[in-house]
């Protein structure tokens, strides 16, 4: 089969499309043909080599993705030949008492295919039976790679460990970004008053089209001192941070007294300092968060089905040329999710 592979880490440049082996599947495991992947984040840190995750070399990178059941194990039930499915990123084992709980997320065993297994950059990838979902009838294959993981992180964070009221005020940074235009459509969803961040006058508008109802131009404005003026210097209850060192400082100066910061990334960087005195003198909650659960994915993969979310698309390319979608997401040029079609 046709994959984009690395075989060292490194820059773009160390993607290369080749022909390697179709992968060799279990009794409980099914083949899908990839008909669509979208690129995340993850990708990109994945092929430059960081600790957390050890994979073996040559790799094949890909956490969402959407396709067509080639093969189906033995001890698979309820799918056939031919299903349109989606996978779920976030793979664990459903048998520790932590999956048994219904918080498999944090299973000991969890693992996000693409990063701890190969992944969609491909003809053909395989997945555990269970880890699979029929993909609703009124989505394309490239809307069901566009949502699973960005959805499901950011419905996690709000919903679940920000435990988001109706009437409360969310500042989403990043609109541009994959989880933030899910953040902002959840958000708005869940009730709340939705202010977002964008680097361009068109991410910004595009921002509004979601919903947001106030935007800030991260490039020209503050988005701290901002952030207070529209809030006639209460603050937001929520800040979506996935930004890092960066942003953290005024993330956290913005919270309303009792606001809560979750976070899920570090792109511009891990390290940070945090003033014991602001955090408790202004009763503030630090929250992590990582992907999320299969029933969170299972309500959201309904929702995007009803159209009540939606997928937001980039630009969609070729497998072959990955290296180029990935180029544009370092460059951070895109809105919504980058999408490549074997």
């Amino acid at each position: 089969m046709k994959a984009v592979v690395f075989e060292e880490h490194g820059g773009p440049d160390r993607l290369i499309y080749k022909d390697v082996p179709s992968p060799r599947m279990g009794s409980g495991e099914v083949l899908i043909r990839v008909k669509a992947c979208a690129l995340n984040h993850l990708d990109i840190w994945v092929r430059q080599g960081i600790p957390a995750y050890q994979i073996t070399l040559p790799h094949i990178s890909g956490c969402d993705i959407s396709g067509v059941i080639e093969e189906v194990g033995g001890s698979v039930q309820g799918f056939s030949i031919g299903d349109r499915v989606l996978i779920s990123p976030g793979q664990s084992c459903f048998e520790c008492p932590m999956c048994f709980s219904g918080n498999d997320n944090l299973c000991q065993s969890y693992s996000i295919i693409g990063a701890g297994s190969d992944g969609g950059y491909a003809e053909f990838v395989k997945a555990p039976g269970k880890s699979i979902l029929p993909i609703p009838i009124s989505l394309t294959f490239e809307e069901a790679a566009a949502f699973p993981l960005t959805f499901l992180t950011s419905w996690h964070m709000l919903m679940t460990r920000a435990q988001l009221r109706i009437g409360e005020v969310v500042l989403v940074l990043g609109a541009g970004s994959g989880i933030g235009s899910a953040a902002i459509q959840i958000a708005k969803l869940g009730g709340a008053k939705v202010i977002t961040t964008g680097s361009t006058e068109e991410k910004l508008r595009a921002a509004r089209e979601l919903g947001a109802d106030e935007v800030i131009h991260s490039v020209k404005e503050d988005f701290s001192q901002r952030t207070k003026e529209l809030t006639h210097g209460r603050g937001a209850d929520i800040v979506f941070e996935h930004v890092g060192s960066e942003t953290w400082d005024k993330s956290l100066s913005v919270l309303a007294k009792g606001g809560r910061l979750v976070t899920c990334g570090a792109t511009s960087g891990p390290k940070v300092a945090i003033d014991i005195r602001f955090l408790f003198s202004r009763q503030l909650s630090l929250l992590g968060s990582m992907m999320g659960t299969r029933k969170e994915l299972l309500d959201i993969t309904r929702l995007v089905g009803e159209r009540k979310l939606r997928p937001v698309m980039d630009q969609t390319f070729p497998l072959r040329e990955a290296r180029q979608a990935q180029e544009r997401m370092v460059q951070r040029s895109h809105f919504g999710k980058i999408v490549l079609v074997p």
